[in-house]
């Protein structure tokens, strides 16, 4: 294994990122491209590719697509051309509700995207992965709640619990390929799914109490961890979920 700088771990690869308009997804991009990438930004909104692409720079393309239709995802992968990375960061807004309240088409929307949908794009990335012999990696955005139980939102948490372990399946499968499947599993970090907690100021030291680092994450800090385990600087790692949480998974409560 050779030493890479952080400013060059991607130099001439190239980064599929499912999700990369906003929030972590759009910050991973631009970590990505800082250490050298080149990057397919994807995402099922026409207007918020473009605006993402074009503050991104002249490495970075934009596709659109529904990542929940089978036909449209291997059409995608047809056309990104050779890629290294896959990162699947998109995930649906949500709508809380206890389970007594919860309608069958919001539990539907949240297994359609976030286990559905990377599913999808799992099997066509490694596919051709394997097909063209070449090692590469596919890094899953998770999340605490993999680990953590939360009260109504049981659609979500069932997601994140199922993408754990087949992120741990699919990884038993490919290492003998060379490629590695790791998730990434941010806590409680700042960003536009969060507005509500933190314009709540009462809402927002009560998730702050549960984090024994003490401060909220940034975006910078969930998509530098992406960047990294894409990279040959973790190329002995896979099949695990990296937690990026300031310790909220050692929070007493939640062991």
């Amino acid at each position: 294994m050779t030493s890479t700088s952080a400013s060059t771990s991607l130099r001439n690869q190239h980064v599929v990122l499912l999700g990369g308009t906003s929030g972590i997804g759009l910050a991973t991009a631009r970590a990505a491209l800082a250490a050298g990438a080149s990057v397919t930004v994807v995402s099922s909104s026409t207007q918020r590719v473009a605006e993402a692409v074009a503050g991104l720079g002249d490495r970075a393309e934009g596709r659109t697509v529904d990542l929940n239709h089978e036909s449209a995802v291997r059409a995608l992968f047809e056309q990104v051309g050779p890629f290294d990375h896959l990162v699947y960061s998109a995930g649906d807004s949500l709508r809380t509700g206890a389970l007594v309240d919860m309608p069958l088409e919001e539990w539907n929307r949240v297994v359609e995207v976030n286990l559905t949908g990377v599913f999808l794009a799992s099997r066509e990335a490694a596919r051709i992965m394997v097909a063209g012999g070449s090692p590469g990696t596919i890094v899953m955005v998770s999340s605490v709640h993999e680990q953590i139980p939360w009260p109504t939102f049981a659609h979500y948490c069932a997601t994140k619990g199922g993408l754990k372990l087949f992120a741990q399946t699919i990884a038993r499968e490919l290492a003998p390929k060379g490629i590695r499947v790791v998730s990434v599993a941010p806590g409680a970090i700042e960003t536009p799914i969060n507005r509500d907690v933190l314009a709540d100021p009462e809402q927002k030291q009560a998730v702050l109490d549960e984090i024994p680092l003490g401060r909220w994450g940034q975006v910078p800090d969930v998509a530098q961890a992406i960047a990294w385990v894409a990279s040959e600087q973790a190329s002995y790692v896979t099949g695990t979920t990296l937690f990026v949480d300031g310790g909220m998974t050692l929070y007493p409560k939640f062991v």
